[in-house]
């Protein structure tokens, strides 16, 4: 992944036996406010810090590692152009973005976008300025009758010189093609208030999703995790409705750790792996160390794990975080000052019994 530095991690792992959720956030703000207010001189967004659903992060911001420093959300207006007959919209989830002191900006600034929305994979960026009397212009108010304009600023309170963007794609890429237009949208209207630290928790996230590889039920996370509901949400609940115990934090646009409530239980443990196809059998031979643990008790554990090389990221201001790592491996996993990895000669394998094929 591109905000990692391939082949090694520098994070601080931390478990509390018979804690809850919010007990290792409480723990995790009261350090992470005294680090980054004793290292930087920025405002930092002081404990409690948000919690943020997993789906209203994803659609509210496009992503689930949201930038708060940036005041732009995402609206979701489906449901308002169901029944307007505009055909690249037509059966298609659409997202807005509205834009103040935006309308006024010049062609070039729009023509820019554009470049880069197509440059992400999307067909075109089409949006509605609001002029002077509140009048909206742009190719799509042809579509829209008079009263569907007034629904339209009602519902989004639009204003004189606003700019509304809108994303329309498949369910799967929509909410992440927003989340990029969103990002830079941000960028180039210079809206990201560089002085800030803001931090906020992920929450409730999906315990299953459906691979595109296979198109069944896999983990979308860290299949370690307690459900929320625990068993019986298992036995009774839609698989792609149950949330697990997971949470991220994230400070500006970058997670700095994830965590969980971990699953003590192999009951549970046997149920939630059956779901994602695994067997019994699978479960023995593959995760024998924790399953066997599990039979002696372990106590009701939760936790995270703060990347410390990220956190030195943000509070050096750096962009990429090889510029806070000595010596960084290469895009790959190539150790340039030792020269590893490195060839290995036939004795070398046979000392370690190794055949290659």
């Amino acid at each position: 992944r591109a905000d990692r530095s391939p082949g090694e991690f520098y994070q601080l792992d931390f478990e509390m036996a018979f804690a809850t959720q919010e007990d290792v956030f409480e723990v995790a703000e009261k350090v992470l406010y005294e680090t980054f207010t004793a290292f930087s001189d920025k405002y930092v967004s002081p404990p409690p810090f948000r919690r943020i659903p997993y789906a209203e992060s994803m659609l509210r911001y496009g992503t689930d590692k949201p930038d708060l420093r940036n005041p732009l959300v995402i609206e979701d207006l489906s449901g308002f152009f169901k029944d307007v007959d505009f055909m690249p919209f037509k059966g298609r989830p659409v997202r807005g973005i509205v834009a103040s002191d935006c309308a006024a900006r010049p062609r070039s600034f729009f023509d820019k976008m554009l470049e880069f929305a197509t440059g992400i994979g999307m067909k075109g960026l089409g949006y509605i300025s609001v002029g002077d009397g509140m009048e909206l212009k742009g190719p799509i108010v042809k579509y829209l009758s008079e009263e569907k304009q007034k629904e339209l600023i009602g519902r989004l309170s639009l204003k004189e010189n606003d700019t509304l963007f809108f994303i329309s794609d498949a369910p799967k890429l929509v909410d992440k093609l927003a989340g990029q237009i969103r990002t830079e949208l941000g960028k180039r209207l210079e809206l990201i208030d560089e002085s800030r630290y803001e931090f906020c928790f992920v929450v409730d996230f999906p315990m299953y999703g459906i691979s595109e590889e296979t198109g069944r039920i896999e983990f979308t996370h860290n299949p370690f995790s307690m459900p929320q509901g625990e068993m019986e949400a298992l036995e009774t609940m839609n698989p792609l409705d149950i949330k697990a115990w997971q949470y991220d934090i994230v400070c500006n646009g970058v997670e700095l750790s994830s965590g969980a409530v971990r699953n003590h239980k192999p009951e549970i443990m046997e149920k939630a792996f059956e779901i994602a196809g695994y067997t019994k059998k699978d479960i023995e031979t593959k995760f024998s160390a924790l399953y066997n643990a599990f039979h002696y008790g372990a106590p009701p554990h939760a936790g995270m794990a703060p990347g410390l090389d990220r956190i030195i990221m943000l509070l050096t201001g750096q962009e990429s975080i090889r510029e806070v790592v000595a010596f960084p491996m290469n895009s790959n996993a190539q150790d340039l000052l030792m020269g590893a990895p490195c060839p290995v000669t036939e004795q070398q394998l046979r000392e370690v019994h190794i055949k290659l094929r």
